[in-house]
């Protein structure tokens, strides 16, 4: 069981990143939960008797319970706690008072979210993730075959069904209802025809644009008070639910090593991409994940590239990385520094 002193710092950390992400709404919550939670009611009791990681980099603790409440509030199931919620301002009294009251009236639907992981779709993502696969597409000039590793609903394996602006280069399909306009550092991205063959993902627990339950889980762990977010998410659902991504459920891993990369197709460049998940592998699991990415690295030729392309956290807290592995020749670098939730982009590129 988590010591309270780490499930405390995992509200701690909740509040920071509600400081760096743009969300006073989430930094309120952790500061109300340090502040007035206890072990009164069963959801208290239940939290501060975790009894795994309630980190940022385990089972984060705090988003799931944020998650809870939020759906209730999207989902229209308490009236009390949505008058509390953003947009209205009330002050701390009132808005512990709807959540407390929404711990005893439901318990039991709160209980049961706290047992699931998170799942987020950030669609802002993809801008970076574009803005890869556009150098991937320069440098090897073959058509993509896309392997997203915890694709979750898949959202961003529909990143070529989006419109952008990424530092003056306009791309993508100028009526599609997501657009996604990061604020830009550096060069545009190159220019280059992309030409997508083949697309899937793979996730322990996917969710299903078509199942309301699983769109309400999606929504329910944007931040309340980045209604940007929430509006953007329910056009990527729309557009997901005339292009189902293929997500396959399962082991990622065993699913790239037995599937996806068993055979490197002549012709095209095979793209393994993933944002802000490899992170929460176990050490073991993503040494095993590395392994397997290299066996195929080795077996990649001038004519059957592998390319990896990933966003993910790294020892600066304030930003992920975008990095572009390419074999045959197993060449890497930093393309950008990102926002987690793809907010900005200081590109690089390739060529540095």
């Amino acid at each position: 069981m988590a010591s309270e002193e780490r499930i405390w710092q995992s509200f701690r950390e909740q509040v920071v990143a509600g400081e760096l992400l743009g969300s006073p709404f989430t930094s309120r919550l952790g500061k109300l939960m340090l502040a007035r939670l206890d072990r009164s009611s069963a959801v208290g009791r239940r939290i501060l008797s975790w009894e795994g990681d309630p980190g940022t980099r385990g089972d984060i603790l705090p988003t799931r319970l944020a998650g809870a409440l939020h759906a209730l509030v999207i989902d229209g199931k308490d009236d009390e706690l949505r008058a509390a919620y953003p947009p209205n301002d009330v002050s701390d009294d009132a808005l512990w008072a709807a959540i407390r009251q929404a711990f005893e009236t439901h318990e039991t639907f709160i209980l049961e979210r706290l047992a699931f992981a998170p799942q987020t779709n950030e669609v802002r993502r993809s801008s970076a993730l574009l803005a890869g696969f556009l150098t991937v597409a320069e440098r090897l000039g073959k058509p993509l075959i896309l392997s997203e590793f915890g694709a979750s609903m898949g959202l961003n394996l529909n990143w070529d069904r989006y419109r952008y602006d990424l530092g003056g280069l306009l791309w993508g399909d100028p009526s599609s209802p997501v657009e996604l306009r990061p604020d830009w550092e550096g060069p545009p991205p190159p220019r280059a025809d992309i030409t997508v063959e083949d697309r899937a993902g793979c996730d322990l627990n996917p969710l299903d644009p078509h199942a309301p339950e699983d769109s309400l889980r999606l929504l329910s762990y944007l931040w309340a008070d980045q209604t940007d977010r929430v509006v953007r998410t329910r056009a990527a659902l729309d557009i997901a639910r005339q292009h189902k991504a293929p997500v396959v459920r399962g082991d990622a891993l065993a699913w790239l090593r037995d599937e996806r990369l068993k055979t490197l197709r002549p012709g095209t460049v095979h793209v393994v991409f993933h944002s802000i998940a490899w992170q929460y592998l176990p050490p073991e699991a993503r040494t095993a994940g590395e392994a397997i990415i290299a066996e195929a690295g080795r077996r990649a030729t001038q004519e059957a590239p592998l390319a990896r392309l990933q966003m993910e956290m790294d020892d600066d807290p304030n930003s992920a990385s975008l990095s572009l592995q390419i074999w045959p020749t197993g060449e890497t670098r930093e393309l950008a520094r990102v926002d987690p939730h793809g907010r900005w982009v200081k590109w690089k590129g390739w060529e540095i």
